[in-house]
């Protein structure tokens, strides 16, 4: 680990006004847009992952866990505090995502830990069978699954005017591909282990003009209840993270411009999340002594956004 970091432990105020300070008065950020998937980069400000603040303690010591879209935003600060609280990590993303996933793993190996990168698109169920399989090979076996790569497009149109093309690139990314991944990896998972899907604020307040995401968000908090069901028996833990609005890639390549300006100020914090916010909750449930009874559970980080 990182003798910088490891040393530093700010408290919760001092996180939460670091990320105050990246919004403006009305809660949100500059205009700006990307083409999709987004690069952090070209983000103003650049979002905080956790990379000078989170100190890890060991929770997750000996554990190998996959993360998808583990290059950016949620799932890079999954990805550094899983490193260092002892995780070796495996990171799957987009192959036009490389240069956030190159840095997501120079963050992981600074703190002692194997990173393996994993570039493929999700929507294609060969490609999660194959990162299935080299995560496993080359992290020596899997204990933790996080199935948070996700896709949204903010529409101005109707129902009517929705395409099919992109209804099956929402749903093949957010429900799919956590299927098929999950399918793939659940034969090599033991007793101990756990699967983390990430929902959404959208599974119970849904926004208009996300009516496509908004429905796999909800279908994803069936899926954890039902698949925590099934495989209970076995000793694995499915339970899913339920981010409010986060300052990720994602928000200026999928919205127009204008609405970040006051993107996160309706949530009853007054501001948008940042992603280093989120990965205390996500190491919560992957750790299998703190988390040992919990199952099923949606765990709501929202602002203040009730999820219920």
């Amino acid at each position: 680990m990182d003798e910088r970091t490891s040393k530093r432990a700010p408290t919760t105020s001092v996180v939460a006004e670091r990320a105050a300070a990246l919004t403006n008065d009305q809660g949100g950020f500059p205009a700006q847009e990307q083409q999709p998937p987004g690069l952090t980069g070209r983000m103003n400000p650049r979002p905080d992952h956790g990379e000078e603040t989170y100190v890890g303690h060991d929770r997750l010591a000996g554990l190998r866990a996959l993360i998808t879209g583990g290059d950016s935003g949620i799932g890079r600060a999954v990805a550094i505090a899983f490193a260092r609280e002892g995780a070796d990590v495996a990171i799957s993303y987009l192959p036009e995502e490389q240069e956030d996933a190159e840095e997501t793993a120079e963050w992981v190996r600074r703190a002692g830990r194997r990173a393996v990168l994993l570039p493929g698109d999700l929507r294609e169920e060969q490609t999660c069978a194959d990162v299935a399989e080299r995560a496993v090979a080359e992290l020596g076996g899997l204990d933790v699954l996080v199935n948070n790569a996700g896709f949204q497009m903010a529409r101005t149109t109707g129902l009517e005017e929705l395409r099919t093309e992109d209804m099956d690139r929402v749903f093949k990314t957010n429900l799919y591909a956590m299927f098929w991944l999950t399918r793939a990896v659940l034969p090599h998972l033991g007793r101990g282990a756990s699967i983390i899907n990430v929902s959404s604020i959208q599974a119970y307040q849904p926004s208009q003009t996300l009516l496509d995401y908004a429905s796999t968000k909800a279908a994803i908090n069936n899926f954890t209840v039902n698949l925590a069901a099934e495989v209970g028996e076995r000793g694995i833990r499915v339970n899913a993270v339920a981010p409010g609005p986060i300052w990720t890639p994602l928000q200026p390549a999928t919205q127009e411009g204008e609405h970040l300006e006051s993107f996160g100020g309706d949530t009853p914090l007054g501001r948008a999340g940042q992603p280093a916010e989120l990965a205390p909750a996500f190491v919560f449930l992957a750790s299998p002594s703190e988390a040992s009874y919990v199952s099923a559970t949606v765990l709501g980080v929202t602002g203040g956004k009730p999820v219920f």
